[in-house]
Parts: structure tokens; C-alpha cells; sequence
């Protein structure tokens, strides 16, 4: 089957009413392929445990291609990049969440996969504190990690702050947005968006003609947390998206910080909340944040020569000790590509290594040698 076949069964099983990302996933495991799921017939599919018939007639509706086929001319003529769930370079990070969108579009020129990604979120009434920390921090990273990526929402307050700020050190930043990528919204926020194109990008699970409807921006924000390393809450209320934001990011066990505020500060409460109930750390500095995620060490590994000739390495843990010795610290996800070794039995060898004293683990899912 062409790519162009491919994308189309693809965006297809996005369209299905009814049929979550879940259920989607649920469907390539049994069936084996997006082509397969529409292509199987109704007898084949009634067999599946758990299908309802409502569900097969979804997906046998004409009406699924129909919008797939306009969504691919959409696609084409905006030279879209598209990542599913499949694809080796769909963000690995967020690969790893159980309801991980089955498709993403994407326009811009930053790597999803890139070695360091942080969300940085908070409330949409941002003070001069929250954007003051926001413009220091992210300068004060970009002097010791100039590739970081940085995600947000591109919402108002301290979501358009981030991107801003990032584009002003340098730093590429991506909006993850509500909507498809035939508008940019809030519209005043345009401008910054057209200049992420050249330096980050924006990335979006909806197809064109989505109106950002309120419960678009919770399904937006498990992506905000999902594809990054740690999530950093710079100021909240003690009811917002940045909260929820960070309780779907401590489900996926990634790294939290908070910055802790006044008590009187209403956009303060919802951040020293999430320090005093331990789910987020207290972040002060840039400097504060990298020792934390232990990226303070910005010099590249090198291995003395006399450890190499002593290591007797299986063929597995050759190749993982070859990727490690190419950066200063590598994502176990990335890892699985490079040594085409299962995530499933590469914990296993990364834990050997680890004993062995060859290698240790960092926050957020990387790996760096000793």
C-alpha cells in the first residue's frame, strides 16, 4: 500500500463517530492494520469481543471517507506533516500514554523527538511574576541546552509568555492547539504562531473545521503533557487547565515543577497546592530546574579507552552502550529505535547494564553511561 492510501485509512480511523483513541488502538492491534479495520467486512468485525454493532456501523459508513478524503486534500495542499501512532517517528513520549491520539498534524520545523522537551503551562491571567519568571528562566536554559524544546498551548498568559520567551532566547517551541490547523486561535495570537512556523511549529490531533470547544482544550492538554520530559507550572488558581495539565502529566509519571508564589496571590494558590500535596517540586531558577532533571552537565560523555577494553557486552547491551556514547543522555523510547530492541525487553537489558555499573537512569525516561 503507497503512503498516500496509507494516510488515507489513517485519517479515516479518526473519523469514525464513536470510536476513541483507545478503542482505535484496540482495533489496529486486532485487526493489524488501518486498511484491515475497513476492509475486514461486518462478519469479521461483529467477531471482535467487546465491538457493539453501533460501532460497525460507524465504521462502515460512507460518510468516513468522505471526510477523510477532504481532510487529505486539506493535508496535500497545506503540506502538512502527519504522525501516527505506528510510525517510528511519531513523538515517543507521548507514544508511551494509553490514550496517546492515534493521528497528529503537524507544520513547523522542530523535532518531536527532540533530546530535551519541557511543557511549561499556567492560568491565562498571567502577572508580571509569572511572565518575568517565564522570560528569565528560559534564557538562562537556553545558554546551557540552546536545543530545548519548548511546549505549550499557545492560550493566553503564561502559555503565549513561553512561546514568546522561547523565541526571544532562541529556543525552538511548538503550540499544541484545541483546534485544526485551518486557524490560529485566539487570533491575536497569529503572529506568534506564524513565527514558531520558522522556529518550532504547531501540532494539533484535530482536523480542520474543529471549533475550539471547551473540552478540545482537556484533550489538548494530555498532549501539552505527554510529549515532554518534565511539565513546569509557573502560575494557577486553584481550579484551571495548568492543574489539570499536571495531574494527566503525574499519571504518565513525568517530572513536575511548580513555582511557588505569595499566599495572597490568587494565581499562586493552585501552584503552592500542588507543592504542599507533593505532586509538583518547587522550581526557583534554570539552574534549580537542570540539576533537578540532572542536566547541569552539559559536556559530552567521553569513556576512557581502558573501561571499552574490558567490557564484555552482549550484542544487545553493545548496542545500547554505542547509542549512549553518541550524547549525554538518551530517552529509553529513542533508545528502542536506534537498537530496534522492544521498550517491553529493553527495560530488562537497561536494568543489567544498570547493575552492572555501566549505565544510569535520569528523570524522565533517559539514560546516560557512568
Amino acid at each position: 500500500m503507497n503512503q498516500q492510501s496509507q494516510l488515507f485509512y489513517q485519517i479515516a480511523l479518526t473519523q469514525i463517530k464513536g470510536v476513541g483513541d483507545i478503542i482505535a488502538r484496540n482495533l489496529l492491534d486486532i485487526m493489524g492494520s488501518e486498511e484491515a479495520v475497513f476492509k475486514s467486512g461486518r462478519k469479521a468485525l461483529m467477531a471482535i469481543h467487546n465491538i457493539s454493532a453501533k460501532i460497525v456501523d460507524a465504521i462502515l459508513d460512507p460518510e468516513v471517507f468522505r471526510l477523510a478524503e477532504k481532510e487529505m486534500k486539506f493535508v496535500e495542499k497545506n503540506k502538512l506533516k502527519t504522525y501516527f501512532i505506528k510510525d517510528n517517528n511519531y513523538p515517543l513520549r507521548l507514544k508511551d500514554c494509553t490514550d496517546a491520539p492515534i493521528l497528529l498534524y503537524y507544520k513547523g520545523n522542530a523535532d518531536l523527538n527532540n533530546q530535551k522537551i519541557v511543557s511549561i503551562v499556567g492560568t491565562r491571567k498571567s502577572t508580571n511574576y509569572g511572565n518575568s519568571f517565564c522570560e528569565t528562566f528560559l534564557q538562562d536554559l537556553a545558554l546551557k541546552h540552546p536545543d530545548v524544546l519548548i511546549v505549550s498551548g499557545l492560550a493566553y498568559g503564561i502559555d503565549i509568555q513561553a512561546h514568546r520567551s522561547a523565541l526571544k532566547a532562541g529556543l525552538p517551541t511548538v503550540g499544541v492547539l484545541a483546534h485544526g490547523l485551518d486557524r490560529i486561535y485566539p487570533s491575536v495570537h497569529r503572529k506568534t504562531a506564524v513565527d514558531m512556523l520558522e522556529q518550532g511549529g504547531l501540532l494539533t490531533e484535530f482536523p480542520s473545521n474543529t471549533e475550539p470547544d471547551k473540552h478540545n482544550f482537556v484533550r489538548r492538554n494530555r498532549i501539552v503533557a505527554g510529549m515532554a520530559d518534565a511539565v513546569i507550572v509557573v502560575e494557577s488558581d486553584m481550579k484551571g487547565g495548568s492543574l489539570i495539565t499536571a495531574d494527566i502529566a503525574n499519571s504518565y509519571n513525568k517530572q513536575i515543577f511548580s513555582l511557588p508564589g505569595r499566599i495572597s496571590d490568587p494565581y499562586s494558590r493552585g501552584c503552592n497546592k500542588l507543592i504542599l500535596d507533593n505532586k509538583a517540586g518547587v522550581i526557583l531558577s534554570a539552574d534549580d530546574f537542570m540539576d533537578n532533571m540532572n542536566w547541569s552537565n552539559t559536556t559530552t560523555k567521553t569513556v576512557p579507552k581502558q573501561k571499552e577494553l574490558f567490557l564484555n557486552l552482549t550484542e544487545e547491551q553493545q548496542k545500547i552502550y554505542d547509542v549512549l556514547q553518541q550524547s549525554d543522555s538518551t530517552h529509553v523510547n529513542l533508545l528502542s529505535v536506534e537498537t530496534e530492541i522492544p521498550v517491553s525487553q529493553l527495560f530488562f537489558i537497561l536494568l543489567e547494564m544498570e547493575m552492572a555499573g555501566l549505565i544510569k537512569p535520569q528523570p524522565g525516561g533517559m539514560y546516560q553511561l557512568i
